[in-house]
């Protein structure tokens, strides 16, 4: 059996952070990239990464899609450039009318129907017109604020109520990630965007709320959401951000989900760059109310920017796998890190 063939779409943080993983592994091969970014277009991923191409062939970074997705050259598409379905959609749309499954790492993507169910509904048609799958994943949401505190409500008779609260360092992502959460920002201005509505903050409580309240068989009613600005007293300066003293290193996030009056799913998510600088302590938290009580704390946190990479690689075989359509973490086995052959998990 051939190698999975992997394209690449987008050569940031997260799209390298894949390839360089995906190199690493046994039966899957990266076939193919796009990005337009003029420091990378033209150059070898080897070169890019620093990592030995040993007797593989060369891929190098090409700005033309239609070069790089083509029914036959890829098995899967990893399309890392977005975070809104409304963004990703042309994308994933060229991508399924060649053919070729689709991993998103949009956070909308995770569960797009949340809050663009038109859109959800087109792309899974289709995935569906061309025999591929469609799937959104990452840390965040994806596995720790949604899937995991589903996992853990398996062995429960009753739940009440769901409380998931990630503390986190924003420091291993890109700069589209900064200009989200308004990281370097002067207060003033965060307040000016955030009042706007052009501030993003974190992508995903909707997704969350709304993949969690369908496998618990909850009907919300109602979702809200709070953005506040993490203001830093220190210089702090990650990879990709930095913020000077008295402006923003991060966003504090909250969200609801009620059923009728009563808030059913309970999201936290304070996130900031360098966070250890001024005594914040990361982690993962799980609060299952009900019959038995679950109590879930991971210290310190998952890493965000290795866990999203992990889980785009891990879930790569099952959207093969999958049934057409667009598919949610939901429908597909458990994420698991694949340590053998890649080809060992294609369903022949």
């Amino acid at each position: 059996m051939e190698n999975v063939k992997v394209a690449i779409w987008g050569f940031g943080a997260m799209g390298g952070g894949v390839a360089e993983v995906l190199l690493s592994k046994k039966g899957v091969d990266v076939v193919s990239v796009c990005d337009i970014h003029p420091n990378r277009v033209g150059k070898s991923i080897f070169e890019l990464l620093g990592v030995e191409r040993g007797d593989r062939a060369d891929v190098v970074v090409n700005p033309n899609i239609t070069q790089v997705v083509r029914s036959g050259l890829c098995d899967v598409c990893v399309i890392a450039t977005d975070s809104f379905t409304r963004k990703a959609f042309d994308k994933i749309k060229f991508v399924v009318e060649r053919g070729v499954n689709v991993v998103s790492t949009a956070e909308e993507m995770s569960y797009p129907r949340a809050q663009e169910p038109e859109l959800a509904a087109e792309i899974d048609r289709l995935a569906k017109e061309n025999g591929v799958s469609v799937l959104g994943t990452g840390i965040n949401p994806g596995l720790m604020m949604d899937l995991l505190a589903i996992c853990l409500s398996g062995c429960m008779t009753d739940v009440r109520k769901v409380t998931c609260r990630r503390v986190n360092s924003l420091s291993p992502f890109g700069p589209a990630v900064m200009e989200e959460q308004g990281v370097g920002m002067s207060v003033d201005k965060f307040t000016a965007e955030m009042n706007s509505g052009s501030l993003a903050g974190h992508v995903g409580f909707a997704e969350s709320v709304g993949m969690i309240a369908e496998a618990l068989g909850w009907k919300i009613d109602r979702f809200e959401q709070q953005m506040q600005p993490i203001v830093t007293s220190v210089d702090r300066k990650s990879p990709y951000g930095f913020a000077a003293a008295g402006d923003v290193a991060g966003v504090n996030m909250t969200g609801q989900g009620y059923c009728g009056d009563e808030v059913k799913i309970d999201m936290y998510h304070p996130q900031q760059i360098e966070p250890e600088l001024e005594g914040t302590h990361t982690g993962d938290y799980i609060i299952l109310e009900g019959s038995p009580a679950v109590n879930m704390a991971i210290n310190p946190e998952v890493d965000g920017g290795i866990g999203t990479i992990a889980m785009v690689v891990n879930m790569i075989p099952h959207v093969i796998n999958a049934k057409p359509g667009l598919r949610t973490m939901l429908d597909l086995p458990v994420p698991r890190a694949i340590m053998g052959d890649f080809r060992d998990y294609i369903e022949r």
